[in-house]
């Protein structure tokens, strides 16, 4: 009797807990429901093949929103007819598979149509948690008008080898075409503010087109951030993935190379040039160039660096490389970057005329005369390039050394100017 009695109160318990738990649910998904129509905020699930875990996802996304939209990516298994079990949601289908990006796009494209200005898009794998939908909603609150990408937890146990290691280089690069730190930049949960991305048009179709919106997107100055999702994954022999090793992972390597080159020759330098003014200038000088905390040789070599990069006959990837050996040679990335574009388009003509009259001293009487005028190209050069070539890399030496000197110089005045200002006060 008193055995029954306790297992009656502790059952009690547990029923009462779960009862609870589950009213918070239901109050969480009903607040989260009016965010979305408030927000204007649908779902997109690109899915192919999923035909395993489809229905789940949606059953479970429904218990959120009934505005989703999935996109039937050609898939050739039960997928169309799982989706004919859900009256209530937007169905795309593509006649043939086009590939993530494509289907994201068309999803996107149809969302934007239907008014809506926000889309959350979750994975049809079963990775992804529908119960961490509210999470978004609470970020944009925090920080409107951001793409929000769901953080992964890659450390946890399960995960492959190769989705970490992508998940790593993926961050690396973003990183470096961005100046972002983001701490998962693979993650295809995501919130992306349809209202200010409409108007741009993309080039990439399948999975690397979830690195160029993300780049391309801040870019465009529009807020990049991040907040904590789970996630799960299903043993090896039983986990369904569509990505191809070698051949997207070329595609990827493709698009982060020719993005990098368009951060580091565009940009960069536009953005610096815009946000070009006195104050800038003058922190840029007070933390960059006379920080007393760095050594005076790594300032002087870092412009020396720069200048001769700007002037070294590797156009098309002057900053890419001074930026590379100031970073393997432990330079400031920073002032080597800006002395760099000492090559800036109202100077070249002024730097390939230079380049080969001081060619035409080293090499007397094998290279023709040449007059100064402002259209001077590399096709007025070529026929006399070994001249050019010369004179260009004795140029930038020279320069180096002038720039690096005056560098030395300004840095020592500052200090006894900052020393003598120290001893007027005391």
């Amino acid at each position: 009797m008193i055995i029954a009695y306790v297992w009656l109160i502790k059952n009690d318990k547990i029923y009462s807990g779960n009862l609870q738990g589950n009213l918070l649910k239901i109050k969480d998904r009903e607040l989260f429901r009016q965010q979305c129509l408030q927000k204007n905020c649908c779902i997109v699930i690109p899915t192919y093949n999923n035909g395993g875990t489809l229905e789940k996802v949606v059953r479970e996304v429904l218990l959120f929103t009934s505005g989703i939209i999935v996109v039937n990516d050609g898939s050739t298994d039960s997928t169309s007819a799982i989706l004919e079990k859900f009256k209530e949601i937007e169905v795309i289908t593509h006649a043939k598979n086009l590939g993530k990006g494509s289907a994201l796009r068309s999803g996107f494209a149809y969302a934007i149509r239907l008014g809506y200005e926000h889309a959350i898009t979750i994975d049809s794998d079963g990775q992804h948690f529908p119960e961490d939908l509210p999470v978004f909603l609470e970020k944009l609150d925090e920080e409107p008008g951001s793409l929000i990408v769901g953080s992964r937890n890659m450390q946890q146990e399960g995960i492959p080898s190769k989705s970490s290691f992508g998940h790593r280089f993926s961050n690396f690069w973003f990183w470096v075409e961005t100046g972002i730190r983001l701490p998962d930049t693979q993650s295809g949960y995501r919130l992306y503010p349809l209202h200010l991305l409409k108007n741009m048009r993309w080039f990439t179709r399948k999975f690397e087109f979830e690195i160029e919106i993300l780049v391309r997107a801040a870019w465009k100055g529009i807020p990049v951030t991040s907040v904590p999702v789970k996630v799960i994954y299903e043993p090896k022999e039983t986990r369904i993935s569509h990505f191809r090793p070698f051949r997207d992972f070329t595609r990827v390597s493709i698009l982060n190379t020719i993005l990098v080159f368009i951060s580091l020759l565009c940009i960069y330098p536009f953005h610096f040039f815009k946000s070009f003014n006195k104050k800038n200038i003058q922190n840029f000088f007070q933390n960059q160039l006379f920080n007393a905390n760095e050594p005076k040789r790594v300032k002087v070599f870092s412009v020396m660096l720069g200048v001769f990069m700007g002037v070294a006959p590797v156009w098309g990837y002057q900053m890419a490389l001074a930026l590379l050996l100031a970073y393997l040679l432990k330079l400031n990335k920073v002032i080597t970057f800006i002395a760099s574009n000492i090559s800036i388009p109202p100077f070249i003509p002024v730097i390939l005329w230079l380049s080969y009259v001081v060619g035409g001293w080293i090499m007397p009487g094998k290279g023709s005369s040449l007059q100064f005028n402002a259209d001077l190209s590399f096709n007025i050069l070529k026929n006399n390039l070994i001249q050019y070539l010369t004179g260009s890399i004795i140029l930038g030496i020279a320069l180096a050394l002038v720039f690096g000197s005056i560098t030395y110089i300004s840095i020592l005045l500052h200090r006894k100017y900052k020393e003598g200002n120290m001893d007027n006060n005391t």
